[in-house]
């Protein structure tokens, strides 16, 4: 959140890709703050 107070990177993109990141590497379960905003996706 740090940094993309500063403008340095997109929050939502950056969590995203993280979390894709995570699933794709075989996670059953992900537990996070941003889990409302991206489980559709997912």
């Amino acid at each position: 959140r740090a940094a993309a107070d500063q403008g340095w990177l997109d929050l939502e993109s950056a969590a995203r890709e993280s979390l894709l990141s995570i699933k794709r590497a075989g996670a059953d379960l992900i537990l996070t703050y941003f889990a409302e905003d991206v489980a559709p996706e997912l």
